[in-house]
């Protein structure tokens, strides 16, 4: 599809984070965006003040003859009221995803970060080196980007840094020079079904790449290393002791932000700092480096942009202070993510720790459940939300409790709470000077921490 032949595009779930990036790029190129949404948000609120108008709720009437495409999530169903009205009247819809891949073939430098987790902020840490490098980017990022204010910027550049999600295999799209992938995990299972199918799509994304670009792989995970055989792009490994890219002498300061030392092909490279607490954050760093090198970016810009990095909204983000206590928020929803938060929390210097945890859908407690109460059981205190039911009914006959029961089985101080109100009640009581409160979960836990620091 040629993109520019359209003049008015309208996108239904516009207040998604990547889905409002896409309507703030196609605003600044100049097209007329429209858009729908649930429910209000900071995002639809925010494309409405930049000239994108929002309808909230959805009907058939909000579209009109002179929208000419339609861009709708992978979460709308075939009987939305607008995606059906649409298809009456003969609009040709695009899925995000789609329409995603047909924006990246306007750049001839395309670059995609993918992987069950990291993806934001590794696609951050490569932005934040672009940038300090000159390069003047696009950028689609699953997160506001503090550096640059926003989920996405337009550059004039050929270079597009994209976040490449696997999720209803949306990455499959793209066309990519080069890619980041980080890890492949058991995660997204109501729709992959099984890891063999999950590795499969991977194989075929790596599989597009060009000769002329490079795959950055996370030579530590044996699914991202069985991809090498997939590729025809030029192959980085990066690990802890073997790759072509290699870390050691990691140290921490007093907020568990890593410095340590990089060697290329058992060669010194360069001594590297970051602005981001987390020993995990030392092999994404990595990652984003070894992509970096590949584009012939100068050490001292890579050092620049790891160390000007301090983060992404919603990854261990400092909200404020609540009776004393320091509040951050996180988005981590699997297991994986919420023990990488773990360990990134016990770095820091704090008197107790409380978790307030919401399960993104039913079918991830489900799944993950023990996972899940081994990943929490790092913390002193556990409150456990409502599970946040995305696009699923509870037909898995799981529950709160049932996570609050294997927590206390294991000695931590856990329960189930219904409500804010509940919830900070409960901390007012409890909370001491000097505690460490950290809301985790991808779904609307986030509105607790902001009600906190108020």
């Amino acid at each position: 599809m040629d993109i520019k032949k359209y003049h008015h595009i309208y996108m239904i779930g516009i207040g998604g984070i990547s889905m409002s990036g896409i309507a703030e790029i196609l605003a600044n190129w100049g097209f007329l965006v429209s858009g729908s949404d649930r429910v209000s948000s900071a995002q639809t609120k925010y494309l409405e003040e930049h000239r994108v108008k929002v309808n909230i709720g959805q009907s058939k009437e909000n579209i009109t003859k002179d929208i000419d495409l339609i861009v709708y999530t992978a979460a709308i169903k075939e009987d939305n009221p607008e995606l059906q009205q649409a298809r009456e009247m003969g609009i040709l819809c695009v899925e995000r995803g789609e329409f995603l891949g047909e924006l990246t073939k306007l750049f001839s430098k395309s670059i995609g970060i993918s992987g069950t987790h990291g993806k934001t902020t590794v696609t951050s840490m490569v932005s934040m080196i672009f940038l300090a490098a000159n390069l003047d980017p696009t950028i689609q990022v699953g997160a506001v980007l503090p550096a640059i204010e926003a989920n996405y910027r337009v550059g004039k550049s050929d270079y597009f840094i994209i976040e490449a999600c696997e999720y209803a295999d949306s990455f499959l799209n793209f066309q990519l020079e080069s890619a980041i992938v980080l890890n492949i995990d058991n995660d997204h299972m109501e729709y992959f079904k099984t890891m063999e199918n999950m590795e499969k799509s991977y194989q075929e994304y790596v599989s597009h790449l060009p000769s002329s670009g490079v795959l950055v792989l996370n030579g530590d995970d044996p699914r991202c290393r069985h991809l090498l055989k997939y590729t025809k792009a030029h192959v980085l490994f990066v690990g802890q002791n073997e790759g072509d890219f290699t870390y050691r002498n990691v140290s921490f300061d007093l907020d568990g932000r890593a410095s340590f030392d990089v060697y290329h092909n058992q060669s010194f490279y360069g001594h590297i700092s970051l602005g981001v607490s987390g020993k995990h954050n030392v092999l994404n760093s990595l990652c984003a480096l070894a992509l970096c090198d590949f584009y012939q970016i100068p050490l001292a810009s890579i050092q620049k942009g790891l160390k000007d990095f301090t983060g992404a909204a919603r990854r261990m983000e400092y909200k404020g202070l609540f009776m004393g206590a320091r509040v951050y928020d996180d988005y981590a929803h699997h297991p994986t993510e919420v023990l990488a938060t773990a360990k990134t929390v016990k770095m820091k210097n704090y008197r107790e720790s409380w978790a307030i945890f919401e399960c993104h859908s039913y079918s991830r407690m489900k799944d993950h459940l023990q996972d899940f109460a081994h990943s929490l059981s790092f913390f002193d205190h556990v409150i456990v939300a409502n599970i946040y039911a995305a696009r699923e009914n509870n037909i898995y006959g799981v529950t709160e409790d049932d996570l609050v029961l294997l927590l206390q089985e294991s000695g931590v101080d856990a329960i189930h709470l219904q409500t804010y109100e509940e919830m900070k009640s409960y901390l007012e009581k409890r909370v001491k000077e000097n505690d460490l409160l950290i809301t985790i979960g991808a779904g609307t836990i986030t509105n607790f921490a902001k009600e906190l620091v108020k």
